[in-house]
C-alpha cells in the first residue's frame, strides 16, 4: 500500500466527519479548513485560492468526495514527499475531526482503552483494513491483530468469544467498520480482567512495530569504536536502520546503523568479560553488540536478517509485505472456496439431473403397466358390463310386467292418499292460522312481560336509591352519635372543671369568713379604742376647759394665754379631728368591715385585712 492509499484513508475519515447531513458533500467552507491543514500537517506551500478557481465553475452548493478528488489530488497528494512530514500529526488531524462526531467512549470512565490507544488503534486499523469505501476491517485481519496485542500482554486470545461477537455484530461489506472495532475493545469481552496500562503498553508496542516499522526494540549492551568500551544503549530496529538512545524514552539519539543488502548479522564467541555477542557488519565498520541471554540474541539477529531481507527484496515495511501476502492467502483461499462451491453446485446439479432421468424412467415403466393392467381391466369389464346388461334387461322386463300391475293396484291407493293428503292440508292450514293467533297471544304477552319488568327494574332501582339514602341516614346518626357522645365528655370535663372551680371557691369563701371573723375581732378592737380615746378627749377636753379659764384677774395671765398658751393649738386641732374622725365611725358603722370583707373575698382570701386606723397619739395618751 502506496503513501497515497494510506493518506486518502485518513482523509476519508475527516471528509465523512464533515457531511453532518450524511448526503455525501460538505460545504466549500469546511473544504477550505480541511484543506488548510492538510496543507501545514503534511508541509506543503499553502495556494489559498487554488480551492475557489477549481470550483469557479460550480455552484454555490456543498461539494462532493468526486468533486473534492481532483483537487486533492492535484493540489495535495501529487505535492506530498515522503519524509517530508510526520505521518502522527497527519493522523491525529484526521482522528480528531472524525472522533469529536464518531466516537464514544463510556461516559463514565469505565472504557478498556483511553483517547490516545483509541487513536493508536484507530491507525492499526487504517493500517489493516481493505483498499476500498467504506473501510472496513475482514474477521481474518481482526483477529490478527488482536491475537498481536495479546501477544504483547502475555496472554491468549479468546478466539470463540471473538467468534461469538462477530456473529452477533451485523457486519457490513464483509467486515467491522472502526467504529465497531474500537466498541468491541471497549466492551471488555474480549480483554476482561486486564489492566488499562498493560492493554496501553501492548497498543504502543504493536503500533510501533506495525504503523512505525519497529522491527524489534530492547537494551543492549555495544563496544565503543574509539574508547572500546562497553556502553548500554536502547536500540530500536526498522527495516532500513538500527537506531540506539541513551534510553528507552529515545530523547537523546546517539547514533545510527544504515542497513542495505551489503549488511551482514554474525554471532560471535563469548569474550571480555561478556557473553551472547553478535556483530553486524556494513560495508564501512563492524558493531560489537552483547545480548542479555542467548534467547534474545537470537530474536535480535533474526529481525536485524529480516530487515536486511527486506533491504534486499527492495521491501520498505515488513508488515506491508505480511499484509499483501494475508490479502493474497485470503484471495487465493476464496478463489479455491468459490472454485469448489462450484464443482459442489456442479456436481450437485449433475446428480440431480442423474436423478430425476432416473426417476423419469421409473415414471415410465411404471405408466406402461399400469396401461397394461388397466387395458386389461378394461377388457374384462366390458364382457362383465356385456353380461351383466343382458341379464338386467331379463329382469327389467318381468319387472315391467310387475310394475304394471303393481301400477294400477297404486294408482287406486295414490288417489286415496290424496284425499287424505287434502284434508290433511286444510287442518294443517287451520292449525298454522290457531299457531298465529297463540304466536301474537304470545308476543303481547312478551311485551306485558316487559313492561312489567321494566316497572319491577325502577321499583328495584327506587329501593336501592332508598337503601342508599336510609344508609346515608344511618351514617349521619351514626356519626351525631359519636358527636354526641363527644360533646358528653366535653360536658362531662367542663362539669368536673366546674366542680374543681366550686370547690375551690367554697375553700375561698371558708377563708374569707374566717378572714372576716378576724376583721370583726380587729373592729370591735379598733372601736374599744375609740371609745377609750372618746374619753380620754372627753378628759382632756375637760382638763383644757379648766387650763382655759383664767384664775385671777391681771394683764400677765392674759399674757400668759396670749403666747404661754400657743402650744396647746395643735392639740386643740388634733382634738377636733379626733372627733370628726369619731362621728364618721360611728355614722358608718360596720360599713368599713363590709367593705374590707368584700375586698378579702376579692382577692381570694389571700390580703390580710389593713390594719385599723390608730386614733390621734395625743388622744391616746394618758392624762398627766
Amino acid at each position: 500500500m502506496d503513501l497515497r492509499a494510506e493518506l486518502l484513508k485518513s482523509i476519508w475519515y475527516a471528509f465523512t466527519a464533515l457531511d453532518v447531513e450524511k448526503s455525501g458533500k460538505v460545504s466549500k467552507s469546511q473544504l477550505k479548513v480541511l484543506s488548510h491543514n492538510l496543507y501545514t500537517v503534511l508541509c506543503i506551500p499553502h495556494d489559498p485560492v487554488a480551492l475557489e478557481e477549481h470550483f469557479r465553475d460550480d455552484d454555490d452548493g456543498p461539494v462532493s468526495s468526486q468533486g473534492y478528488m481532483p483537487y486533492l489530488n492535484k493540489y495535495i497528494l501529487d505535492k506530498v514527499e515522503e519524509g517530508a512530514f510526520v505521518k502522527e500529526n497527519f493522523d491525529e488531524l484526521c482522528w480528531t475531526l472524525t472522533a469529536k462526531k464518531n466516537y464514544k467512549p463510556d461516559r463514565n470512565g469505565n472504557s478498556i482503552v483511553s483517547h490516545q490507544d483509541a487513536f493508536k488503534l484507530w491507525c492499526l486499523f487504517n493500517f489493516l483494513s481493505e483498499d476500498k469505501y467504506p473501510l472496513v476491517m475482514v474477521p481474518d485481519e481482526v483477529e490478527y491483530l488482536l491475537k498481536k496485542i495479546c501477544t504483547a500482554m502475555n496472554v491468549e486470545l479468546n478466539s470463540c468469544e471473538l467468534d461469538d461477537y462477530l456473529s452477533q455484530e451485523p457486519q457490513g461489506q464483509g467486515g467491522l467498520t472502526v467504529w465497531q472495532f474500537l466498541d468491541m475493545v471497549n466492551s471488555g469481552r474480549l480483554l476482561r480482567g486486564i489492566e488499562q496500562e498493560a492493554i496501553s503498553m501492548a497498543v504502543e508496542e504493536v503500533y510501533q512495530e506495525v504503523i512505525e516499522d519497529v522491527l524489534k526494540q530492547g537494551y543492549l549492551w555495544k563496544k565503543g569504536q574509539l574508547r572500546r568500551n562497553w556502553s548500554e544503549r536502547w536500540f530500536m530496529l526498522k527495516p532500513s536502520v538500527l537506531s540506539y538512545y541513551m534510553s528507552e524514552e529515545r530523547k537523546e539519539k546517539k547514533g545510527s546503523i544504515a542497513l542495505d543488502k551489503h549488511c551482514c548479522v554474525e554471532v560471535l564467541p563469548d569474550r571480555d568479560g561478556k557473553r551472547c555477542m553478535f556483530c553486524v557488519k556494513t560495508s564501512s565498520r563492524t558493531y560489537e553488540m552483547s545480548a542479555s541471554d542467548t534467547r534474545q540474541r537470537q530474536e535480535w539477529t533474526l529481525a536485524i536478517q529480516t530487515a536486511i531481507r527486506l533491504q534486499a527484496e527492495g521491501k520498505k515495511s515488513l508488515h506491508k509485505d505480511l499484509k499483501q501476502k494475508r490479502r493474497e492467502q485470503r484471495e487465493q483461499r476464496e478463489q479455491r472456496k468459490a472454485a469448489k462451491e462450484e464443482e459442489t453446485q456442479r456436481l450437485k446439479q449433475l446428480q440431480e439431473e442423474k436423478e430425476r432421468k432416473l426417476q423419469e424412467l421409473e415414471l415410465l415403466k411404471e405408466a406402461q403397466r399400469q396401461a397394461e393392467i388397466l387395458l386389461q381391466e378394461e377388457e374384462q369389464r366390458r364382457r362383465q358390463q356385456h353380461e351383466e346388461m343382458q341379464r338386467t334387461l331379463e329382469i327389467q322386463l318381468r319387472e315391467a310386467e310387475q310394475a304394471r300391475a303393481s301400477m294400477q293396484a297404486e294408482m287406486v291407493l295414490k288417489e286415496a292418499e290424496a284425499e287424505r293428503q287434502r284434508k290433511r292440508i286444510t287442518e294443517l292450514e287451520e292449525m298454522q292460522e290457531r299457531l298465529q293467533e297463540a304466536l301474537q297471544q304470545e308476543v303481547k304477552a312478551r311485551h306485558d312481560e316487559e313492561s312489567v319488568r321494566y316497572a319491577q327494574a325502577r321499583l328495584l332501582a327506587e329501593e336501592e336509591e332508598k337503601l342508599k339514602q336510609l344508609m346515608k341516614l344511618k351514617e349521619e346518626q351514626e356519626e351525631y352519635i359519636i358527636k354526641t357522645q363527644l360533646e358528653k365528655q366535653v360536658l362531662k370535663q367542663e362539669m368536673e372543671n366546674k366542680n374543681k372551680c366550686l370547690e375551690e371557691a367554697q375553700k375561698q369563701l371558708e377563708e374569707v369568713r374566717v378572714n372576716r371573723q378576724r376583721v370583726d375581732q380587729d373592729v370591735m378592737a379598733a372601736q374599744r379604742k375609740l371609745r377609750q380615746a372618746s374619753t380620754n378627749v372627753k378628759h382632756w377636753n375637760v382638763q383644757m376647759n379648766r387650763l382655759m379659764h383664767p384664775i385671777e384677774p391681771g394683764d400677765k395671765r392674759t399674757n400668759v394665754s396670749g403666747g404661754g398658751f400657743a402650744g396647746y393649738h395643735p392639740l386643740l386641732c388634733r382634738r377636733d379631728s379626733s372627733l370628726k374622725l369619731k362621728q364618721k365611725v360611728e355614722e358608718k358603722g360596720s360599713d368599713p368591715v363590709r367593705d374590707g370583707s368584700k375586698e378579702n373575698v376579692s382577692n381570694g382570701g389571700n390580703r390580710d385585712p389593713p390594719p385599723p386606723s390608730d386614733a390621734d397619739p395625743m388622744a391616746t395618751e394618758p392624762s398627766n
